[in-house]
C-alpha cells in the first residue's frame, strides 16, 4: 500500500521561541520513503535530533513572528500484520527492557487507577484478546466529539465523559493496556480515512510475537476505526501525547493554519 501526504501549518510568535517541532513520516522498516519534501521558514536555529526509540525525528527551532512549514511524502506500508487477538501476553519478567517504560503511567495515561475496572471488566482474557476486548470496549462507548476535550484532558476525564478525540481514545485505550500489564504507547501518524483529516493518534501494544520464541511485536490499534494497520503512516511515538506533539512551544505561540491531506496513490 502507498500513501500520499501533504501536510502544512503556521503559528505566530510576539517574541523569538525555541520551538520542537515533529510531523514528518518516519522512515523505518515498516514504512519505506518513496519521496519526501519538507520546507520551512528561515530561522536562526534548526537543529534536528533522532526522536523517541529512533522513529523519525524531531526539529528544533528558533522562531520569531510567523512560521511556516509544509510536508509533502509518499511512503509505503511493508508492516508486519498478524491476528491481534491470536498473540500471547508477555510475562513481564521475560519483557526485553526497552518497552517496560510503556508499563509506567505518564501524564495523560494514569494506568494505576484503571486496575481494578480492567480486572472487573476483562477478567478472563489476557494478551491480544483483552487488547481487542479494550478496543471494542473503548469504540462501542465512546463518542467522537470533535472540540470536546483539550490539551490538558486526561484519559481518566475522557473516561468518565465517554467522549473525545483520537488522541483521547489512544490515551484510553493505552491505560487499559497498561493497567493489564500490556505495554502501549502512544503514536502519532497520518491515514486516508481520518475524518476531519487531520494529525492522527493511535495506540500500539506490545506482545509475543509467534515468530520469535522470546521476542515482542508492536501492533497498532485503533479503537476510533478511523485507520487500519496496513495503512498506517508513523510520524513518531511516545508515552503519550505530550511526546509527539506535531508542535512543542516553550513560549506563547499562536497556531493560525492547518492542513492535512492523506490519500491512497
Amino acid at each position: 500500500m502507498t500513501i500520499s501526504i501533504r501536510s502544512s501549518f503556521a503559528f505566530t510568535t510576539e517574541a523569538p521561541i525555541d520551538a520542537m517541532l515533529q510531523f514528518e513520516a518516519a522512515d523505518i522498516p515498516e514504512q519505506k520513503l518513496l519521496s519526501c519534501n519538507t520546507q520551512m521558514t528561515e530561522a536562526a536555529q534548526c537543529i534536528r535530533i533522532p526522536a523517541q526509540e529512533d522513529i523519525g525525528e524531531r526539529v528544533w527551532v528558533r522562531a520569531d513572528g510567523r512560521f511556516e512549514v509544509r510536508h509533502d511524502a509518499r511512503v509505503e506500508i511493508q508492516r508486519q500484520l498478524v491476528d491481534l487477538p491470536s498473540l500471547q501476553q508477555l510475562d513481564p519478567h521475560r519483557m526485553p527492557a526497552a518497552p517496560v517504560q510503556y508499563l509506567f503511567d505518564s501524564a495523560f495515561c494514569p494506568a494505576d487507577r484503571f486496575q481494578s475496572f480492567v480486572e472487573a471488566q476483562f477478567g478472563g482474557t489476557s494478551g491480544g484478546e483483552r487488547v481487542e476486548a479494550i478496543r471494542e470496549w473503548v469504540s462501542d462507548r465512546f463518542a467522537y466529539a470533535p472540540g470536546s476535550s483539550d490539551a490538558h484532558t486526561t484519559a481518566l476525564d475522557s473516561f468518565v465523559e465517554r467522549r473525545g478525540i483520537c488522541r483521547d481514545f489512544a490515551h484510553v485505550v493505552i491505560s487499559l493496556s497498561r493497567a493489564s500489564t500490556i505495554p502501549a504507547r502512544y503514536v502519532a501518524c497520518y491515514g486516508p480515512d481520518v475524518s476531519p483529516q487531520d494529525f492522527h493518534a493511535v495506540a500500539e501494544v506490545f506482545l509475543h510475537d509467534p515468530e520469535s520464541e522470546d521476542g515482542g511485536t508492536w501492533q497498532l490499534v485503533d479503537a476510533t476505526g478511523m485507520a487500519r494497520a496496513d495503512e498506517i503512516v508513523k510520524i513518531g511515538v511516545g508515552r503519550d501525547a505530550a511526546d509527539v506533539s506535531f508542535l512543542t512551544s516553550f513560549g506563547m505561540v499562536d497556531l493560525c493554519e492547518k492542513e492535512v491531506r492523506v490519500e491512497r496513490d
